[in-house]
């Protein structure tokens, strides 16, 4: 595999058709079969990121073109997964951008950009969705400008190549008005403008750790790019640690990327992506090196988690009766195997051994970390999620977003008012004069827990909303999230018909007839701020009286469904969520606990 090599990383805020683009140049490189059956995101191969229609873990690929090869990263779009956005930019030396041709760059679209700015990366960018109604690609090159100079690009950078296409449509072109069938001018493009990769074969062995995945048959495979040197099957090697421990051992197996496949290979050399398996300790930013000469690269550091939440045993009444994995221990060692893949994520034991603090990017990093351990059989509690405060230059401080809405023209008042409420400062507002309003505010992150539902009432569910991590500023003092009471049950038993019935004036029901409640365990939102206790599991008296009109079909109003995102964001300082495999169940906090907390 000595072929010229080009890396480049694919960046973008979510939903601009990253990965879309990636389905487009795999296609069209011949990497699949003409019969084989190829499904729409194959680089988004987990099943959350399927569900959700996001990019969660960063992953590559490679493509042959004229006698190259791309490799090619596909990395998450959301700020929340930045730790795998900064981790995978060291392993590339250009970058394409992508921005919605109507919509332009989006808050997360900075974040990302930034990142690649910083490493000194070029990007090409590529307006996508062309083929679309209300279009203005010019418009978002130009906002694309304006961004890159707000960042503080170079003038080299600022002097980006752009080309404009349809990631779905599967064709790009320089122009809009050009005629184009295919991604041959992207792939040019890629091959004028990102240069190869530096690093001299002769030198000695530098790979550095970026990725880690498992094999059954293999044990721990770490995946990275050779900065320098040679590395080869069944040679010796060094791992360099954190802290500068070396240990020594073999290189079991060596494999190169040819497509979404990986190739075993005898040896490779500086500039290429490789994975590699033989050390089963080996962790995220660490640098395999030559035993005679170890030298470490500078290991990957990433922003810190700026929210907080207590994972913790479950100890409700139906503690143990859906979950497998329930106890301490096993809790803690998956979220310390978490700790070796996710560079974002920070977890510290408490002075309670049933209680573990867990630092992330935002609501959902954690809320993801959660998904995926309820569905491998977990069972757990979580606290609210909490900001983590900074002390800066003698100033308690709290982390800020840039938080940018596109609503209903109907609704921007409301928005307004309400974040106004949540101490939201406007920054700006532009009509597109087809109905929708686009708004930007800068908002404390705890302003915007909680936000998310009442966001989608007030838009009825035609609002989009995009958040990313601005800065640490000075606190603002109290900000009230939720201004209702909540509902508890006020017995364990079965939610029965008639008693819902009976208080459906009381509030809004998250509970269904045949829903099985415990004491203490939230059923709704009461109509007031005041929390209110009921017991949903009385039966109607039977007699053998008929009512002279006859019996009345009476239907009960849908409930509010809690699934893991809302309750995130609804939950309260006093209150716990409840996960396992089954159900997501919101409770009040013990009394007895609660003020063991406040002391």
């Amino acid at each position: 595999m000595s072929l010229p090599i080009r890396n480049v990383a694919i960046i973008a805020h979510v939903d601009h058709g990253k990965t879309t683009l990636v389905d487009a140049l795999l296609k069209q490189a011949g990497t699949f079969r003409e019969n084989e059956e190829v499904p729409d995101c194959v680089m988004d191969s987990n099943d959350l990121e399927r569900e959700r229609g996001i990019t969660i873990l960063s992953k590559n690929t490679a493509v042959r073109y004229k006698d190259t090869l791309i490799n090619i990263v596909d990395t998450p779009g959301h700020a929340d997964f930045g730790g795998e956005v900064e981790r995978v930019l060291g392993m590339v030396d250009g970058c394409l951008l992508i921005v919605d041709a109507n919509e332009g760059p989006m808050p997360q679209t900075r974040f990302v950009l930034k990142k690649a700015l910083e490493k000194g990366l070029r990007p090409i960018v590529f307006v996508n969705k062309i083929d679309r109604v209300r279009l203005d690609p010019h418009g978002a090159v130009d906002k694309v400008l304006d961004l890159f100079l707000e960042l503080g690009a170079d003038d080299d950078q600022c002097d980006f190549k752009y080309l404009f296409g349809s990631g779905l449509g599967g064709f790009a072109k320089d122009s809009p008005e050009e005629e184009s069938d295919s991604m041959t001018p992207l792939f040019d493009a890629i091959l004028r403008h990102v240069p190869p990769p530096v690093g001299d074969k002769d030198k000695p062995l530098q790979l550095q750790v970026t990725t880690i995945d498992y094999s059954e048959y293999l044990g721990r495979i770490v995946i990275g790019k050779i900065h320098n040197g040679t590395i080869r099957s069944g040679q010796q090697a060094a791992l360099v640690q954190d802290g500068g421990k070396i240990v020594r051992g073999k290189i079991s197996k060596l494999m190169g990327f040819d497509g979404l496949r990986r190739i075993e290979v005898d040896e490779l050399t500086a500039g290429n992506l490789v994975a590699v398996a033989g050390f089963a300790d080996a962790n995220i930013g660490e640098t395999i090196t030559c035993p005679d000469e170890p030298q470490a690269l500078p290991m990957i550091r990433v922003d810190e988690p700026t929210l907080q939440m207590t994972f913790m045993v479950n100890d409700s009444p139906f503690a143990g009766k859906e979950g497998k994995f329930v106890t301490s221990r096993q809790i803690r060692d998956r979220l310390m195997k978490e700790l070796q893949t996710n560079v974002a994520l920070r977890v510290d034991e408490t002075d309670s051994p049933d209680k573990f603090a867990v630092a992330g990017r935002g609501e959902l990093h954690l809320g993801i970390l959660i998904e995926t351990m309820r569905r491998e059989g977990y069972e757990f509690q979580v606290s609210q999620p909490q900001v983590i405060y900074r002390d800066l230059n003698g100033k308690n401080c709290e982390p800020f977003e840039l938080l940018a809405v596109d609503v209903p023209d109907e609704a921007v008042g409301s928005i307004i008012e309400k974040l106004g409420t949540r101490k939201a400062e406007m920054t700006n507002m532009e009509a597109n004069g087809s109905g929708r309003t686009v708004l930007e505010f800068v908002v404390a992150a705890r302003g915007l827990i909680g936000f998310r539902g009442d966001f989608i009432r007030m838009t009825r569910g035609e609002g989009i909303m995009n958040h990313s991590f601005l800065d640490y500023r000075p606190t603002i003092g109290e900000i009230q999230a939720r201004y209702n009471g909540v509902i508890t049950s006020l017995e364990e038993g079965t939610a029965t018909f008639y008693s819902l019935m009976n208080a459906e004036d009381r509030g809004m029901f998250f509970i269904k007839p045949t829903t099985k409640v415990y004491k203490g365990m939230i059923i709704g939102e009461h109509n007031r701020p005041q929390d209110l206790e009921l017991n949903v599991c009385k039966s109607k008296q039977l007699t053998n009286h008929r009512a002279s009109g006859g019996e009345e079909t009476v239907q009960l109003k849908a409930p509010q469904e809690m699934n893991l995102e809302r309750a995130l964001e609804y939950i309260g300082s006093d209150e716990l969520l409840e996960i396992t495999p089954e159900s997501v169940r919101l409770r009040k906090l013990d009394k007895k606990r609660a003020m063991a907390g406040k002391k």
